[in-house]
């Protein structure tokens, strides 16, 4: 079923674009972490709408999508398990 967030095994997933993008993913894990959250990073080789999928499966309350854009301006793209994107954050 679908968690509210507070009590989800699966809050946050980090999806980056590509392997190139792994360490700011893995820095946006830290900060979520942090923030006392489970989360997790895609280091699959899979492709994003793929990755994106998978997570939906999974039943992760929130998707946050890394790639340049959000890597040059420091932000995330936020999606959630329903498929609405909430964009840059």
């Amino acid at each position: 079923g679908k968690w509210p967030l507070w009590l989800s095994p699966r809050q946050v997933i980090v999806c980056p674009v590509s392997e190139k993008f792994l360490d700011y993913a893995e820095g946006v894990r830290r900060q979520v972490h942090a923030a006392r959250f489970f989360v997790d990073v895609d280091t699959s080789d899979r492709k994003l709408a793929k990755k994106i999928r998978e997570a939906q499966l999974a039943q992760y309350n929130f998707i946050l999508v890394v790639g340049e854009d959000e890597l040059s301006n420091g932000t995330v793209n936020v999606r959630t398990r329903d498929n609405e994107v909430h964009g840059p954050k």
